[in-house]
């Protein structure tokens, strides 16, 4: 038995597939960790073949591959050093289980199952895996260690089992998505009670990085049993800190350590969107993006995002002006291309838009001009990047924000094309927010400019898709911050038009928006890909019929 652990906790980035690559990035880590004297080294959930896996764990192949790393990983602790917590999938009496397993003196010395299978929101394990029993505790250099696995500190039986079967210490392996303000519910709402009704420390790891439409802000930490935090690693960052634990007469307790400041609003949700980006364009081995460029708040801070995640070399901004198009809008398209240091281009659209006149003449003679041809204008643009996604390789980043996805004011295979959409998740008095802070501030993690990322002009003019004289958004919808309240009542916490008529909105405008947000679910079922910043983001949260004669009023 000792009085005293060293223990690094790795908080690291991983590739959902990639089992060799995560197997050498953690024996690297494990090499660090022998250095700064760990006994212990512990990495985030399923560290070994990436999280969320999905249906990659149904494939035998991957299963297998996964069993013998994990054994190649053991053997590596056959020569002294630190041992291994690694979180992979383990199959136990024929049934699939997330796990975590304990390498050390050559051998996997111990598996632990995870009990609470998250089966909400973003998370289907239910689906995919069987729950282990209650666990009991590892024991390490005569140390009894709970080993709860993410879900699993969620509910309280967990912990009160491994307590009340010895557990002197817990430590928590997490594959936690980022959502807004979920720091504090991770600390104060989940940890903190764990730790004081047990009277036992908790040291909380969490991954980093992005992973389709998830990103994981990292953030880990420790928790004494009184409560107290004793150690905060950064967010949006890959950190190793090797915490000192020693037993006291009360128990045992982690050393006070560095307390890292986290991101505040808006910067938290940009930090998502700048590594979301930069692990889905690098994993996919895109050499960039290009994107159009408008002369409006979408197009310019999708553009500055891009160049946080990817630096300003590798992010093509392409302007496609048409008749409508004015003057103001060619300026400050210019204007903020040069503030981010990118490549700009401009393409007129005026002659396809000609050519689709002809062609259309005959069929559209007897009909009157409309949003049809708003759409075409929309569509060459689209079929316009594409082309030059398809000839040079970068990916087509698209612009939409969730205000205009909710209620449809985006045109399928026009706007809506592409290959990830960074601004997905945010509505429109998000991306306000965000670009007024990022042209005030630099994220921590970002790679582009340090001053500002585009004109005051982009932020303050009214917002318009240019595809007729004089459009305004507000000329098809209600002022942003209305839309914006109505739509946080429908899609974020399901209110009827009655609560929300209750809480101040205009009837038949609460009505409109709702019939809005229902019609447009086919044209979200083909929308690309973009980060999740809060608790319902369409597709992965918020699924909804495509046809659907259900209305609350």
């Amino acid at each position: 038995m000792v009085d005293t652990l060293s223990i690094t906790l790795a908080q690291l980035n991983q590739s959902v597939g990639d089992i060799a690559g995560n197997a050498a990035a953690m024996l690297a880590a494990r090499e660090r960790a022998r250095g700064a004297g760990a006994d212990l080294i512990v990495f985030p959930e399923m560290q070994l073949i990436g999280y969320p896996p999905e249906d990659l764990v149904l494939k035998p192949a991957l299963i297998e591959r996964a069993a013998a790393e994990l054994e190649l990983m053991a053997r590596a602790t056959a020569s002294g050093g630190p041992a291994m917590l690694v979180g992979s999938v383990f199959v136990v009496d024929g049934a699939l289980h997330n796990g975590v397993a304990l390498l050390d003196g050559g051998k996997i010395a111990a598996v632990r199952l995870k009990h609470e299978l998250p089966n909400y929101g973003t998370f289907d394990e239910m689906r995919l895996f069987q729950p282990g029993p209650l666990p009991e505790p590892v024991v390490f250099k005569g140390v009894m260690i709970g080993l709860p696995i993410c879900e699993d500190i969620w509910h309280p039986d967990v912990c009160r089992h491994l307590a009340d079967f010895g557990a002197e210490l817990f430590i928590c392996v997490n594959g936690s998505p980022y959502e807004i303000d979920k720091d504090t519910l991770r600390i104060d709402g989940v940890a903190k009670r764990r730790a004081v009704d047990t009277g036992l420390p908790l040291a909380y790891l969490n991954r980093v990085g992005g992973q389709d439409e998830l990103v994981f802000d990292g953030a880990s930490f420790v928790i004494n049993g009184d409560g107290s935090l004793a150690v905060q690693m950064k967010d949006w960052e890959e950190q190793e800190v090797t915490t000192r634990w020693t037993r006291t007469a009360t128990g045992w307790r982690c050393d006070q350590g560095e307390i890292a400041p986290l991101a505040d609003h808006p910067e938290d949700i940009y930090c998502a969107m700048v590594m979301a980006l930069r692990d889905y364009v690098d994993r996919n081995r895109f050499p960039g993006v290009v994107l159009g460029l408008s002369g409006g708040i979408d197009s310019a801070i999708c553009a500055a995002i891009a160049a946080d995640a990817l630096g300003p070399e590798r992010v093509w901004c392409v302007m496609l002006p048409s008749r409508f198009t004015s003057q103001l809008s060619l300026d400050l398209a210019t204007e903020c291309a040069k503030l981010i240091g990118c490549r700009y281009d401009t393409i007129p659209i005026a002659p396809a838009v000609d050519a689709f006149d002809s062609m259309l003449a005959d069929s559209f003679a007897d009909a009157k001009v409309d949003i049809t041809e708003e759409n075409v204008q929309s569509r060459i643009r689209g079929v316009t990047l594409m082309a030059l996604s398809n000839k040079f390789g970068p990916m087509l980043l698209t612009t939409g924000n969730k205000s205009e996805m909710s209620v449809g004011y985006a045109t399928i295979y026009g706007d809506m094309a592409g290959g990830y959409n960074p601004l997905k998740d945010a509505y429109k008095m998000t991306v306000f927010a965000i670009s007024k802070w990022r042209n005030r501030h630099k994220p921590k993690i970002g790679l582009g400019p340090d001053g500002a990322v585009m004109p005051e002009g982009i932020i303050t003019r009214p917002p318009s898709a240019e595809l007729r004289p004089d459009q305004k958004d507000e000329d098809s919808l209600p002022p942003y911050p209305v839309l914006d309240g109505i739509l946080l009542g429908l899609v974020e916490h399901e209110k009827s038009v009655d609560q929300l008529v209750a809480e101040g909105f205009e009837r038949d405008v609460v009505v409109r928006i709702e019939r809005l947000l229902n019609i447009a679910e086919y044209k979200r079922r083909q929308a690309p890909p973009g980060v999740k910043l809060g608790t319902r983001n369409f597709g992965r949260d918020r699924r909804y019929p495509i046809t659907n004669a259900f209305r609350s009023a």
